[in-house]
């Protein structure tokens, strides 16, 4: 039996694990325990920083945990593919930091087809991707026969890249915060920042639920919480979050390996042995008042087919853009203290279906039993791509969000970068496409591969 997710043995602030005292003032400030979050702060501790990482909740207990566990650069917008060829550098070296315990391990993705026209649509990809240095090829039906042994899906054909890997998400962001932290970085777990502490028009810190620290400069990578953060201080960003659904199996015999995703299931092999499962293309938006705000800028994507998620009404009481959530709380008690982990309930009943899915797709693996089931928000932006900018109306705070299902693979890559801008140093990749400017524009937004 796969163990249970580490994010459903605890209670809200059960078994504290990170708890450095409050300092009164360090050079750089992260908001949230993600990935990205844990990242900005190792490699600005390593760059010479005093860094303090404050998460409300537990360290990884939201979508740095839930999600799949790919690491890939296929599919992948043209701007975030070097930053992921990047983070696929990053991660085998941080795996070794840790002894191994992040899981990484180089398995291959797969994105299969059923027509030739979704493979018209990856070989459109891969003719810009190829000269940015991809090991993305083309397979016919009997190269996906060759790739995943046992398959008896109609595939046509595939999209795959060998070099694309994966890590174990429940362990391996809180290693990494183990790591960050013995590399100096202050970390917090259980203390919520309510809001930035702002001199003269300019962030000089945070207000958090313990007190005041003053800051140099400060990152928010709050993932589903970002956008309520910003509107507490006036600022509009049209992210909203969908809840994504997601089971692991019992250990199964065979000899499948990698991992793969058609129009229907999602799958990958997983360190016990077990499969990580999830429904394809399958998200679900709780219609609420910021909704009904980016409204404008969702609908070319919706009217496109390419914002593919089912409308459910009524957020849960305390989710970011549920009706009852405070939008303005000043410097008091904030929506996130009320809710320290988001935690959404999985869909049992579409959950249900992935056992049969995947077995008829390799009914040579034999009988499969799920034993875990959870879900979890995935924060996302009218284009696909992500924030990763100087908030301009607030000098002084960078945000790191809008990942829309990309942040765990990408997210030491984009943790790294995160550190530069705080330091005011290059990046080392072009960021234009990722600028927080660009909601406001006059051009219209262009939408990253729906593939």
């Amino acid at each position: 039996m796969t163990a249970r997710p580490f994010f459903v043995e605890y209670g809200l602030l059960e078994g504290l694990e990170f708890t450095a005292p409050l300092p009164d003032a360090a050079d750089l400030v992260v908001i949230g325990g993600g990935v990205i979050g844990v990242t900005t702060a190792l490699y600005a501790a390593r760059a010479g920083m005093s860094v303090l990482l404050l998460e409300k909740g537990r360290v990884a207990a939201e979508q740095s945990a839930r999600n799949w566990g790919w690491i890939r650069v296929q599919g992948r917008d043209m701007a975030e593919v070097p930053i992921a060829l990047e983070a696929q550098a990053l991660w085998p070296a941080l795996d070794a930091e840790c002894g191994g315990r992040l899981g990484v391990k180089t398995v291959g993705v797969s994105y299969l087809a059923r027509n030739d026209k979704t493979m018209a649509d990856y070989a459109d990809w891969l003719k810009d991707a190829r000269e940015l240095g991809v090991s993305s090829r083309l397979l016919d039906a009997a190269g996906v026969r060759d790739t995943h042994r046992g398959a008896a899906a109609p595939w046509a054909g595939a999209l795959h890249t060998p070099t694309d890997m994966r890590a174990e998400p429940w362990g391996a962001v809180p290693e990494l915060a183990r790591l960050a932290s013995r590399d100096g970085v202050m970390i917090r777990e259980g203390c919520a920042v309510r809001a930035l502490d702002i001199e003269a028009g300019r962030v000089t810190g945070v207000v958090t639920e313990a007190g005041r620290v003053k800051a140099g400069a400060v990152v928010l990578a709050g993932g589903a919480w970002s956008a309520l953060f910003l509107r507490n201080h006036g600022v509009a960003l049209p992210q909203l979050s969908v809840r994504s659904n997601v089971a692991t199996t019992a250990p199964v015999a065979g000899d499948l390996q990698g991992a793969g995703v058609d129009d229907r299931l999602a799958f990958r092999r997983r360190a016990d042995g077990g499969f990580t499962l999830a429904p394809a293309a399958y998200s679900e938006l709780y219609v609420g008042p910021d909704a009904f705000r980016a409204l404008r800028a969702y609908l070319p994507l919706a009217l496109e087919g390419s914002f593919d998620v089912r409308l459910r009404p009524l957020a849960p009481k305390g989710f970011p853009d549920a009706w009852g959530t405070a939008r303005r709380w000043g410097e008091g008690q904030s929506p996130f203290e009320r809710m320290r982990v988001l935690s959404p309930a999985p869909d049992a009943k579409r959950l249900a279906r992935l056992r049969s899915d995947f077995m008829q797709a390799f009914p040579t693996l034999g009988p499969v039993q799920l034993s875990q089931k959870w879900a979890g928000m995935i924060d996302v932006l009218p284009d696909v791509v992500p924030v990763v900018d100087h908030i301009a109306p607030l000098p002084g705070l960078i945000a790191v969000t809008g990942m829309c299902g990309h942040g765990f693979g990408i997210g030491p890559a984009f943790g790294r970068i995160a550190a530069a801008l705080a330091r005011e140093d290059a990046p080392g990749h072009e960021l234009t496409r990722f600028r927080f400017g660009r909601f406001t524009e006059k051009a219209s937004l262009i939408p990253g591969p729906n593939i």
